[in-house]
């Protein structure tokens, strides 16, 4: 039986990932954080049919019906430099966007920092947790869990604007078809992080994939909001926004796009 189908329970072994599968889980980030620090290696999986504890931006609870959606996280030990360990967190986003679009026909763009979003709202959530003090790994790696949420058939609760991948293209996406997808492409990218190539070719790609660059925005900051248009990406990741108060580089923060995005690439 290949292992992305299996339904048992337990760890099993993908060809370039080890995968473990829970029908219940508090939290599949929480979990991998846990292993990475009693040493695990990189690679891991962890996929919940339903997560009691999940979490997305500032601690957000969010609950779906089991197997509605694709409830992930991942743990990578990648040797970047800490102002490129956003990267992790990009490959995680671009693999779940062209897996939606080779499961579905459709592909949503990326808004910065960690939504997949089509037109109709979003479809996938990503929270990522670094700890340098994990032990295990090559030297010079730093353990980072990259968890992600993406709805196949529920949009998520009243009121928050999501949409899933039924709704947008009326196609219904098993979750291990999913998985099998996601994980195809999220080794390819992982690849890429080991040369500053590849590191310069997924920054462009998120560039390309970001519905975010030319929006009018509002950015909601620890220290208040700025509001201008989103010009672009800084080596660093940070959204560049141009603002009346000239240029400047959003590190963290809540954005709100004030005019309908463009969806992205659809081919």
């Amino acid at each position: 039986m290949h292992p992305l189908t299996d339904p048992r329970v337990g760890a099993m072994t993908h060809d370039a990932f080890e995968i473990e599968w829970f029908e219940e889980i508090g939290s599949t980030n929480t979990y991998l954080m846990e292993r990475a620090r009693g040493g695990s290696p990189g690679r891991q999986v962890a996929v919940a049919d339903f997560q009691s504890a999940g979490r997305g931006r500032l601690d957000r609870r969010w609950e779906a019906p089991p197997r509605s959606a694709l409830l992930v996280s991942v743990l990578v030990r990648e040797q970047l430099a800490p102002e490129e360990l956003y990267l992790a967190t990009a490959v995680v986003a671009l693999s779940g966007a062209a897996a939606a679009e080779r499961a579905s026909g459709a592909r949503p763009g990326l808004k910065w920092p960690n939504d997949l979003i089509f037109e109709q709202g979003k479809v996938a959530g990503i929270l990522a947790e670094a700890d340098p003090t994990a032990p295990g790994g090559r030297p010079g790696t730093t353990a980072v869990v990259i968890g992600m949420g993406m709805n196949l058939t529920w949009p998520g609760p009243p009121g928050v604007g999501g949409t899933s991948l039924l709704d947008v293209s009326g196609t219904t996406v098993e979750r291990d078809q999913m998985l099998a997808l996601f994980l195809d492409e999220l080794d390819g990218r992982l690849e890429l992080l080991g040369s500053s190539q590849g590191r310069r070719g997924i920054l462009a790609e998120v560039e390309r994939s970001l519905v975010t660059i030319g929006q009018e925005v509002l950015v909601e900051l620890a220290t208040g909001q700025v509001r201008g248009q989103a010009t672009g990406l800084s080596p660093e990741g940070f959204l560049l926004v141009e603002s009346d108060d000239g240029i400047i580089e959003v590190a963290a923060g809540d954005i709100v796009h004030l005019r309908p995005a463009d969806p992205g690439p659809q081919a």
